[in-house]
C-alpha cells in the first residue's frame, strides 16, 4: 500500500488517521465532481458527506463502512465539508468537522458515535467560539483533550484576527509575524472548548516568530499534532508552497519550534496530513492527485512510512 493511491474508487483526501480497537481508521474528506470555479475561496472542494474507511493491517484490504455523516444532518451547516478529524475518549467516538453555515463563515461541528467507522450523530449547533477549517484533535496522556485548527485564505483564518469576523481580513505581507494556527482544550464531554481559544507561537531558531514573507515555512492550513518520546509534534502544511513541516514543543500551547520539513511538493495544489504509530511503525497519512491525473479537486490518500534520528528530529520523506 506504501506510496499507491488507498482508495480508488471515491475520490478521497485530507486523510486523519488513528488506531481504534487495534485497526487503522482513516477520516478523509470526500471529493467529487463539481462545476463550482477555481479560486483562492476554495470553491471548487465543494464537498457533502464524510465516508470512514479501516484497515487491519497495511498489507489488508480497505473497508469503506459507508457513509458517516452528510451535510444534510447538520442543522446549521449550508455546505463545503471539508477537513475532519476524529477523536475517542471514554467510551464514545467524535467526528469534528468544518463547514459554512448559512451566513457562508466555516464553523467547526462535534457529531458522536458509539463506534469508530459511525454513523455520526451532529449537535444541533456548531462548537461555540469555533471559526475556520481543519479541526485536529489530541487526547494527551492525561486524558485531557486539545483541538487544533486553522487555515488562511479560502479557510478564513484572516478574517478572524480579533475577537469578530472581519470580511476585509487578508494574510499580512513581509516582515511581521505571520498569522498563527489556534488551540483550545476541550471540556470533558468533547463537546465545546473549556477555554478561548489561543493562537499558537511557531518560532524559528532564535526564538523569533515565523514572518508572513517565510511561505517556506510559516502555517497555512491543516494542523496535526502527535507525541513522540514524550515530545509534542505540531505539524503542518505551508499552502501555497505546498510543503509539510513541523515544529516541536515540550508543552501543547508552545511554543514551537521549526523543526524542518516532512514531505516534498506532491502533485496537485494542497498538501493536508496526519501522522500515526501502528503495529509500531509510524506513517504519514497525505493526498495528490494521481489518480485524477492532476485535477486539484480530486484526490486520493496515500499512505508514507517516517522515520526520527536519535535527537528526535522527523527525516525528510525520501
Amino acid at each position: 500500500m506504501l506510496n499507491k493511491p488507498l482508495i480508488s474508487h471515491l475520490y478521497t483526501a485530507d486523510p486523519s488517521a488513528h488506531v481504534f480497537e487495534g485497526k487503522l481508521y482513516i477520516y478523509p474528506s470526500h471529493d467529487r465532481e463539481t462545476d463550482q470555479p477555481t479560486n483562492d475561496n476554495g470553491d471548487q472542494y465543494d464537498m457533502v458527506d464524510y465516508h470512514v474507511f479501516s484497515m487491519d493491517d497495511l498489507e489488508g484490504e480497505v473497508t469503506d463502512h459507508g457513509v458517516a455523516l452528510s451535510v444534510e444532518d447538520v442543522a446549521w451547516a449550508d455546505k463545503q465539508l471539508w477537513a475532519p478529524d476524529a477523536a475517542y475518549k471514554d467510551g464514545k467516538y467524535y467526528l469534528y468537522f468544518p463547514a459554512r453555515d448559512k451566513g457562508g463563515i466555516f464553523r467547526i461541528g462535534v457529531a458522536v458515535s458509539d463506534r469508530p467507522e459511525g454513523p455520526f450523530s451532529p449537535e444541533p449547533e456548531p462548537m461555540k467560539g469555533s471559526f475556520s477549517i481543519d479541526p485536529a484533535t489530541f487526547v494527551d496522556d492525561d486524558n485531557q483533550a486539545y483541538m487544533y485548527f486553522g487555515g488562511i485564505w479560502g479557510g478564513q483564518l484572516q478574517n478572524w484576527q480579533g475577537d469578530e469576523y472581519n470580511p476585509a481580513g487578508s494574510e499580512p505581507e513581509g516582515d511581521v509575524p505571520a498569522i498563527l494556527p489556534v488551540v483550545g482544550k476541550l471540556t470533558d464531554d468533547m463537546k465545546e472548548f473549556a477555554e478561548k481559544p489561543r493562537e499558537i507561537e511557531i518560532v524559528d531558531e532564535n526564538g523569533e516568530l515565523l514572518k508572513a514573507s517565510d511561505h517556506d515555512r510559516r502555517f497555512f492550513e491543516a494542523s496535526w499534532m502527535h507525541k513522540y518520546n514524550g515530545r509534542y509534534y505540531f505539524s503542518y502544511s505551508t499552502g501555497d508552497t505546498h510543503y509539510i513541516c513541523y515544529a516541536t514543543s515540550d508543552n501543547p500551547y508552545g511554543p514551537f519550534v521549526y523543526g524542518g520539513r516532512i514531505l516534498e511538493p506532491v502533485l496537485g495544489w494542497t498538501t493536508h496530513h496526519s501522522i500515526v504509530e501502528f503495529q509500531d511503525r509510524w506513517f504519514l497519512f497525505h493526498h495528490d492527485c494521481e489518480i485524477s491525473d492532476g485535477v486539484n479537486h480530486l484526490r486520493n490518500v496515500k499512505i508514507k512510512e517516517i522515520f526520527y534520528d536519535s535527537e528526535g528530529n522527523i527525516l525528510p520523506v525520501v
